[in-house]
């Protein structure tokens, strides 16, 4: 089985822990990834406008290549995944839509539907792995680390198009985490938005939601968070200095437990 692979900008720069552990990850647990060759960048964000096709063509072609390739995309970047799956669902779903972005592929000979089944690493690891496989390949149980999963918004909403878990009350991460063997953390803003985008334009909104959010998971007993956003990554790493909140990406955590990094 071939387990395509795309990455994204942001995991060759500056989340390059976040490719490098699930790259390593992925080979452990026999589900090695094969990254796609000349992809561009997905947009970063989902245009909400039908009309706006061009600026799909880039995940479009990534979803060719990999329907043509072994028929799945794997992503790790919350942000790529929620544009190719979104991009992925609406062509699949909405005829009108469908039509013109295949009028823009049709002079490069190209039809596309929908075809390629679009998964995050998370469901990798849960639906083609299976936790429980997880559990057996780890060397070094993180036994007695309180650590709470941070879903953030991309990752899980639109519910119906993303469609990887219950965006109000999510459990995939929580269950990793059980999996390599350390304590889940429950908190109510796990999967509030941490600001975002919105850093760029104004910091004092993002830092009042970061700051809820660490209260919210310190008060919960949580000593970690993990994500899967490198934006969500960035949010929470710049406030949670003298929180007692330790930020890392998820793959992180993994290999850790799975030996193939030292903690």
């Amino acid at each position: 089985m071939v387990y395509n692979y795309f990455p994204g900008c942001t995991l060759k720069e500056k989340a390059q822990d976040l490719d490098t552990w699930g790259r390593r990850c992925a080979e452990v647990l026999g589900v090695p990834l094969t990254e796609i060759p000349e992809w561009q960048c997905c947009g970063g964000v989902y245009p909400l406008s039908k009309d706006e096709i061009a600026i799909r063509l880039s995940s479009v072609r990534a979803l060719i290549y990999a329907r043509d390739n072994g028929g799945t995309l794997v992503t790790l970047c919350s942000a790529c995944h929620n544009v190719l799956k979104q991009t992925n669902f609406d062509i699949a779903d909405d005829e009108n839509f469908s039509l013109k972005v295949n009028n823009y592929i049709a002079s490069d000979g190209q039809e596309y539907h929908g075809e390629t089944k679009v998964l995050h690493y998370l469901e990798l690891l849960r639906d083609v792995v299976g936790f429980d496989a997880v559990k057996k390949a780890v060397k070094n149980p993180l036994t007695g680390r309180k650590i709470g999963a941070y879903y953030g918004c991309l990752l899980l909403r639109p519910g119906r198009k993303m469609a990887m878990d219950n965006p109000e009350n999510p459990r995939i991460m929580e269950d990793l985490l059980s999996a390599i063997g350390a304590t889940p953390v429950i908190y109510a803003q796990r999967n509030e938005c941490c600001g975002g985008y919105l850093t760029l334009e104004d910091s004092d909104l993002p830092e009042k939601r970061v700051k809820r959010i660490l209260a919210n998971a310190k008060a919960q007993g949580a000593e970690m968070l993990i994500t899967a956003c490198p934006l969500c990554f960035y949010n929470l790493k710049k406030y949670a200095e003298g929180t007692g909140v330790e930020i890392r990406y998820l793959t992180d955590v993994l290999a850790e437990a799975l030996g193939v990094k030292e903690g």
